[in-house]
């Protein structure tokens, strides 16, 4: 869904000229002098008994006397990121719970990271996720920012609304509009409107490879749609190189091990790493950062059917692996270690995958973090400062080589996962480890995805959580 169109204006606007305001002040205990509608804005404060201060965790909207509303707002730079996108948000919301076609962002006096803030805040939230009602949301057409700063001040802001959108957006479909083949042909029209290389390598064409850890998964569907999809960005000059990996499972029946309705209630969202890989990459090719970027997206469905795999199957991965087959709703795995051998087969610098992996890591964490692994401890401080920075947190969590122990076969190299499902997050980590070909590499496991009102800057219950975070980690490890 396409984001608002961002317009610069050095001058600050009369109430009168915008009917919805966003006033970004920095923290103070005074209301500054000019402010437009002071005496309002006073008694508002005293007849509501808030103070200035209150203003960084609950931000105030008066309703003007010309049907407009204006919003204030206070955020504290000293604060992490992640206390400063909650308030603005919050700001956000007041104004666009009204589904205003226009937006005006007034910089108070705020520094240039807060405005940046503010416009990736209005922009994120201000896009129209796919819905089928005969009433749909109206979304924000144009945001006015006033203050110091041009368009090109905020590309950064930009891209990464509209990578996060993206990835929500693609998320939010239902099951019947995106299918593995819908899925493919909209990655299809994205890459040739951006100029991006694609390459796709579709079921047939996978199982002759060998890849049946990945096949395995995709031989339950009627149809053989599945594929692992390639997109690169290689801008001139650019020597460091970058995977990433998401997984992409349309619909998650469960296979033969059927959820029962109230866990495959919202199964459409398991491809939800794949589209924040497919956001991520969007970001860093409009941002035109200079390193190479592999994107794979193992996109599939885990359905049952008399041809899908079963427990006790073993099965032969692309690297050669046998893997003892022990729960078919362990399919997550089984896809990415293929598309981790694809991806490793081109000696990254570093690789990263994205997969709503497991139930565990919702237990350990809830939805306001996400886990990572690293396999090594630089990258794991970079992931976690990464977090800190981009408002998106992250815990890291151990991945040592003792936990393999609970994964031994006696049929095969390796079992997928095991009945009892202890620290599953851990084994799954470990598994996944199997197919890096000991590159750098980090893991997410994506908790966070979902968060009912919404987490930090984004105020849907589909976060796009990894867009940000990713980008910041990419940034910070190319230097």
């Amino acid at each position: 869904m396409p984001i608002a169109t961002l317009n610069c204006h050095g001058f600050v606007p009369e109430t009168k000229d915008s009917s919805h305001q966003l006033w970004l002040l920095p923290a103070g205990k005074e209301l500054p002098a000019k402010l437009p509608a002071l005496a309002q804005w006073r008694a508002v404060l005293a007849r509501r008994d808030a103070k200035v201060t209150d203003l960084a965790k609950t931000p105030q909207a008066l309703d003007l006397p010309d049907g407009g509303r204006m919003v204030l707002v206070q955020v504290d730079s000293s604060k992490p990121r992640f206390e400063r996108l909650t308030a603005l948000r919050k700001a956000v919301m007041l104004l666009l719970e009204e589904t205003p076609k226009n937006l005006t962002l007034v910089n108070g006096g705020v520094d240039p990271a807060v405005a940046q803030d503010a416009v990736y805040a209005a922009l994120v939230n201000g896009a129209a996720l796919p819905a089928r009602k005969k009433k749909a949301a109206k979304a924000l057409s144009t945001l006015n920012y006033h203050g110091p700063g041009t368009a090109r001040d905020f590309a950064a802001a930009v891209a990464l609304a509209d990578g996060n959108t993206l990835a929500r957006s693609l998320t939010a479909l239902p099951p019947n509009e995106l299918t593995p083949a819908d899925y493919r042909k909209r990655i299809r029209t994205l890459a040739k409107d951006r100029g991006w290389h694609v390459e796709e390598f579709d079921f047939k064409k996978l199982k002759k490879m060998g890849a049946g850890a990945f096949c395995a998964v995709a031989q339950g569907s009627d149809h053989e749609d599945a594929a692992i999809v390639h997109l690169r960005y290689a801008p001139k000059g650019a020597k460091q190189t970058v995977a990433l990996v998401g997984k992409g499972i349309c619909f998650d029946t469960g296979g033969h091990n059927l959820k029962p309705a109230r866990y495959m209630q919202g199964m459409h969202e398991d491809m939800n790493g794949s589209a924040v890989v497919l956001g991520l990459f969007q970001a860093i090719s409009d941002l035109k950062l200079p390193v190479v970027v592999d994107a794979w997206l193992a996109i599939a469905h885990n359905h049952i059917s008399p041809r899908a795999f079963m427990q006790n199957d073993i099965v032969t991965a692309l690297d050669g692996t046998t893997i003892e087959v022990v729960h078919t709703d362990a399919e997550g795995r089984m896809v990415l270690a293929d598309t981790l051998t694809l991806a490793a087969k081109k000696k990254p610098d570093l690789m990263i995958d994205f997969a709503t992996l497991t139930g565990s890591m919702h237990t350990a964490l809830g939805n306001r973090y996400s886990g990572v692994f690293a396999s090594e401890e630089a990258l794991a401080l970079l992931a976690v400062t990464a977090g800190r920075a981009s408002g998106e947190r992250v815990c890291v969590f151990p991945m040592d080589e003792d936990y393999e122990a609970g994964l031994d076969s006696k049929v095969a190299d390796i079992k997928q996962c095991t009945m009892e499902g202890e620290a599953d997050h851990i084994l799954a980590a470990r598994f996944l480890k199997r197919f890096t070909a000991k590159r750098p590499w980090l893991h997410m496991d994506l908790s966070a995805s979902g968060n009912e009102g919404g987490l930090g800057a984004v105020s849907s219950n589909l976060t796009g959580f990894g867009v940000a975070w990713g980008l910041h980690l990419i940034q910070d490890w190319s230097r």
